[in-house]
This record gives C-alpha cells, structure tokens and sequence, in this order.
C-alpha cells in the first residue's frame, strides 16, 4: 500500500506543482501532511527521493532527446560532402546500421531506466539490504555482498542485449567474428575481474570511512587517484591478455619504419605489440598506453591488414604526438582532479542521513549512500564530461596537425577514409549529439583539418 502511495503521490505532485502556481494550496498541504510525510522519516528524505527520481527521469530524456535529434541528420541519399569517402552502397550500409543501433539504443536504455526506477519506488534496494542484514552484519561484508549481487543480477539482465547486439546486429554487418563459446567466457571473465577489481577497491574505501572517518574524503581521493595512475600503467599487461593475445609486432620490415619514424621524432620506443582483436570483431584500431618505461603501442591485427605501412605509421605519428604533447598525462590529472570533486562531495552526503534513507533503507548505510548519491551526481557527472570531451576533442586535432607537420597528412587521410569505410562511422552526427557524446571530432571533421593544412603548404 505505501509502495503505490508513493507511486500516486510522485506523479500527483508532479501536475500539482504547476497546478498550485495558480490555485490555492491549502488542499496540497494537508494531503502532504497526513498521507505522504508519515511513511517518510522526514520531509527532506521525501524530497530527496522525488531528486532522484526527477535527475533519473532526466537523464533519460536528455539521452533520447539527442538521439532523436541526430536521426535528423540521417538521409537516404549521399550527402554532397561524403562522396569522396562513401559511394551510395556503403553509404546506405552504414545509414542502416546506424538505425539498427539506434532502434536497438531505445530499447536498452528504456529496459535499464524502467528497471531502476522501479527498483527506487517499489523498495527494491532496500528488499536487497533487509534480505542481506538476516545473514551479515559486519558493515564492509554487507557493502561488499550487497555490490556483489547487484553486479550479478545487472549482468543477467544485460546478458541476452548483450548477446543480441552481438550475434544479431554486429553480425548482420560483418562485423561479429565471435563464438558463442568465447562470448560466454569473455561474460564470465569480465564478471569475476570485476568482482576482484572493484569489490576490492569498494572494500578498501567502506574500511577508510569506517575507521577514518574524518579523513575520509581525501585519503579516499589518493586511494582512486592511484589506482587511475596503476590502470594506466597496467591495463594493457595485466588487464588486455586476459582477453587478447598480444604479441611483439612480427613484421620486421614494418617494425622497421616504425622505429625510424620514432627515431626522426626523438621518441624512445620499445614496445610494438599487435593483438589479435580479429577473433572477435573485424573493426580496427590502435591505441597508446602507459608512461615512461611501461609505454606501449598496440595494433590490432584487422588494422596491420587493412592499413599500407606508411598508413599505419601515419596513424601512430598520431598515438606518438599524444604522448609528445603530454595528452595522456593531461587526461590523468583531469581524472584525478574529478575524482576529488566526487570524493568531496560524496564526503558531504555521508554527512546527510537522509540521502540513505531516501532509498527506503531503514537504517543508514555505505551502499545505500552511494546508489543515491551516483544519481543525485547526475547533473554534474554531465557538465564534467561535456569538459572532458571538449579537451580531448581540442588534443585529437592538435595530434591530426603532428601528422601534417612530418608530411604525414596524406596517408592520414587514407587511413581515417579507411577507417570509417571499414567501421561503417557516422560521418554526420548531430552538433548537440556530437558535443555531448564525442570525445573525438568526426572523421570528416578531422579530413577537412587536415586538408587545410595541405593547402596551406
């Protein structure tokens, strides 16, 4: 009963509110009072929990709203400005795949919103942490338990989209190079690598607030910040082959000009691996990662097969100019920074019972804390993401205008063409789609970039 009361009474004050604008109140404010505050704890947990819902509600539309307005941009016909990379056929191709994801997209994002908000309303945290308190009691055991079977029963849930987006769109499109045997095990791997990672690192922060209350917020921000920095680092030797064979790049002749356009720009460079993405899908890639000794480059094996040499190394000159302009190490202490904001003010709400509470738990807790809390972050997760994807736009070209400055911009050019033919990009997305998602410009934008350069030489 007090689970539909709440459902009543947060879509009644939702056309209340504008109601009460311009009729009298009175009526509002006894139905507040005698049949919404007392199945509350108070009437800031109440409003609490209507926040959370309206920024969950939110964030929902916004998705929508942006995908709906980048469909605008879709066309049937090739676009003037896309003839010299698409002809009508893979244009077509790529238009029909963007509508598969994105009718896919709806679906997905729609199950989890549904699922979340139902969860919140009908007391499905708090079902889990009662049922949990009958068998546990130490607090870091709960929090730790509680995540765990969370984690599990998302999984379940996103399993069968999972294997869908796999095994039907990706493979309709050539893209899917997958097992189902290799699918399950990578679900199963990344289920259990999770588990160890993040439970632990949970585990290590519920200790911290639990002993060192005081000094939980910045001790809590060295402990993120250093395990950001050790990801960096690591990701690619310890994290990367448990899913992926790397191996020391085996053509010599293309090592070769890759050592001597490293030495001509005066980067020191040992480690050229190759990774055999091609058993699960036929996109390609290439990425740079970890500082100083532990710098590495790493091809994906679609990418040594698609791309010429001198491509590829005009795509590296690209990865090796990021480095030179100290990108990566502007985006860690970006992180870094952001981590401190949400340390600080996740050390505010720990300070605010009714954040806990708002989430129907009956006593306050560490998880309950931090579900509320990642919502009510919402507004602004997005505003320091918009920033993020501003800065590492700005870093994208100025790395585009390294491989201009070493004559490299030709088999750029061949290499990005290639690569959205390849990937099948969305070549025009739309302004706000773009603004909000992208962390790099569009391969149109980077062509048109970089063609300028050319003329101007």
């Amino acid at each position: 009963m007090k689970k539909l009361l709440f459902l009543i009474s947060t879509l009644f004050l939702l056309y209340s509110t504008s109601y009460a604008c311009i009729w009298d109140t009175s009526w509002l404010t006894d139905w507040l009072t005698n049949c919404v505050w007392p199945i509350y704890n108070s009437q800031f947990t109440f409003w609490i929990e209507i926040y959370i819902i309206w920024f969950l509600t939110f964030e929902f539309i916004l998705t929508k709203v942006l995908a709906y307005l980048n469909t605008l941009n879709w066309s049937d016909e090739l676009p003037t400005e896309l003839k010299w990379i698409y002809d009508e056929e893979k244009y077509k191709k790529s238009q029909s795949y963007e509508k598969e994801k994105h009718k896919f997209s709806i679906i997905t994002t729609s199950f989890s919103f549904i699922v979340m908000l139902l969860m919140i309303i009908f007391w499905g945290f708090w079902f889990i942490d009662a049922f949990l308190r009958n068998y546990v009691q130490n607090p870091m055991i709960l929090t730790i338990t509680f995540f765990a079977l969370i984690v599990f029963l998302q999984t379940l849930l996103n399993l069968p989209f999972s294997y869908y987006s796999t095994f039907v769109i990706e493979e309709k499109f050539w893209f899917n190079k997958s097992t189902k045997k290799l699918f399950f095990i990578d679900s199963i791997k990344s289920l259990v690598l999770g588990y160890v990672i993040w439970l632990s690192l949970l585990a290590l922060l519920v200790f911290v607030y639990n002993k060192l209350w005081n000094n939980f917020w910045w001790i809590a921000w060295i402990i993120m910040s250093s395990f950001s920095l050790f990801f960096m680092l690591f990701y690619s030797t310890l994290i990367v082959p448990l899913f992926n064979k790397q191996i020391p790049l085996q053509d010599q002749e293309l090592k070769k000009k890759i050592e001597e356009f490293a030495k001509k720009v005066w980067f020191k460079l040992d480690n050229i691996y190759e990774m055999d993405a091609s058993k699960r899908s036929s996109k390609w890639n290439a990425y740079f990662s970890g500082f100083w000794s532990k710098k590495r480059i790493v091809l994906f094996d679609t990418l040594i097969k698609d791309l010429s040499q001198d491509e590829i190394v005009a795509v590296l000159a690209h990865e090796i100019w990021h480095y030179k302009r100290k990108h990566t190490l502007q985006m860690l202490i970006f992180s870094i920074i952001q981590t401190w904001v949400i340390m600080y003010l996740f050390s505010l709400a720990l300070e605010i019972p009714e954040i806990s509470l708002s989430l129907w738990a009956k006593l306050p807790s560490f998880h309950m804390w931090l579900i509320a809390f990642t919502i009510l972050f919402t507004p602004v997760s997005i505003i320091l993401s918009l920033f993020w994807n501003i800065l590492s736009r700005r870093n994208e070209y100025q790395a585009d205008e390294f491989a201009w400055i070493n004559n490299e911009a030709s088999l750029l050019q061949s290499a990005l063409k290639k690569l959205s033919l390849n990937n099948l990009s969305n070549l025009r997305p739309h302004k706000a789609y773009e603004f909000f998602y992208y962390s790099h410009p569009t391969v149109l934008k980077r062509l048109a970039f970089l063609e300028k350069f050319k003329k101007v030489w």
